[in-house]
């Protein structure tokens, strides 16, 4: 595990968890309170695209490593 690719495998696939995580957010809507007040759900999908897009490009740059 002491290669570039190896790390960059990892990476990627914490930042897919994250991903599905915000996925899961953005389909199940549960109730988030911050400092009592509702959290919109943009912010969740903002993430998504944004963990989904490092998800994919360290996946992509694990295969040339």
């Amino acid at each position: 595990m002491n290669t570039p690719r190896g790390g960059l495998r990892v990476a990627s696939v914490l930042f897919g968890l994250m991903a599905l995580g915000q996925l899961w957010r953005v389909f199940a809507t549960p109730e988030v309170l911050v400092g009592g007040a509702p959290m919109p759900v943009w912010p969740s999908v903002l993430a998504l695209i944004i963990l989904a897009t490092l998800c994919i490009w360290l996946w992509r740059l694990s295969n040339r490593a």
